[in-house]
């Protein structure tokens, strides 16, 4: 995947990339393949990860407020300790991902999907499943 710099220049992202405390705040990442990317600590506020393949990622302690991570492939993702605050993860594949801790405050799961294997944080109110 190429991305454009804020000094201009086009720099390549490759899945399993090690992107660790990266500051991509805004960053436009949709229909990005990170599958298995290393995003530790990363700033990806506001960033628009929307159709992303993120799949087996590690997003632990990440900044994801007001993120966009609709339709984003999720499974299998380590959230734990992340911001989720008003995120967008409408529609997102949550299957077997670990938000332990992670702050989901105002965040829009509607539609998103996940299984018994998905961990909450503890105390977080689950929505209801839409049943299709």
């Amino acid at each position: 995947m190429k991305v454009t710099g804020t000094d201009g220049k086009e720099y390549t992202i490759k899945p399993e990339a090690n992107l660790r405390d990266a500051n991509l705040t805004g960053a436009d990442l949709r229909r990005a393949n990170l599958r298995d990317a290393n995003l530790r600590d990363a700033n990806l506020t506001g960033a628009n990860l929307r159709w992303a393949n993120l799949v087996g990622a590690d997003l632990k302690r990440a900044n994801l407020s007001k993120a966009d991570l609709s339709k984003a492939g999720l499974a299998d993702v380590d959230l734990s300790k992340a911001n989720l605050r008003s995120a967008y993860l409408r529609g997102a594949n949550l299957n077997s991902a670990d938000l332990s801790e992670a702050d989901l405050t105002d965040a829009n799961l509607s539609g998103a999907v996940w299984n018994d294997e998905t961990v909450f944080p503890e105390g977080f109110e689950i929505p209801e499943k839409n049943e299709t």
